[in-house]
């Protein structure tokens, strides 16, 4: 399978948006905005995200729109993000992507943060040379609680 990335089109937020709503996935990724419902709200989100972000890229496999990749925050505090169709896991897709996206930042330290229980979000983040430097509890609204999470950083 070829993974490549591209800038977001418009076209993509239907895509991203189907992705966003689907349960199992919400749920793993937890850190998720409050009412996946909410399209308006999803709509604002996008917008903020492409035109603050250091870089929002479209994940395609093989041509298909797959999700999303993007670097995002203030210089020395940027933190990475990204959300494979669940179709699509445990088939290298997010870990060739991030790998995309690094090739494209080269500034670093760079920031991830996962629920301390998504080990394949952090095995991703791990291939790709993040290293677990912190702990926290944060609130998940997919999870509706406060949950684990934990802060990887890749180093320059």
């Amino acid at each position: 399978m070829r993974v490549t990335l591209r800038e977001v089109h418009d076209s993509d937020l239907p895509v991203f948006y189907r992705q966003q709503n689907d349960p199992q996935a919400r749920r793993m990724a937890a850190f998720t905005p409050g009412d996946p419902a909410d399209r308006h709200a999803f709509d604002a989100q996008w917008a903020r995200l492409r035109s603050s972000a250091r870089l929002a890229r479209t994940i395609l496999a093989d041509g298909d729109v797959v999700g999303s990749a993007a670097v995002y925050g203030e210089p020395g505090e940027r933190e990475v993000t990204y959300w494979v169709d669940r179709a699509h896991w445990g088939r290298g897709v997010a870990t060739a992507a991030l790998r995309h996206l690094l090739a494209e930042v080269p500034e670093r330290p760079l920031y991830a943060r996962a629920a301390a229980d998504n080990a394949a979000s952090r095995r991703v983040l791990e291939k790709c040379g993040f290293r677990l430097t912190a702990r926290a509890r944060g609130f998940a609204p997919a999870r509706g609680a406060e949950i684990d999470e934990v802060v990887l950083t890749l180093e320059g």
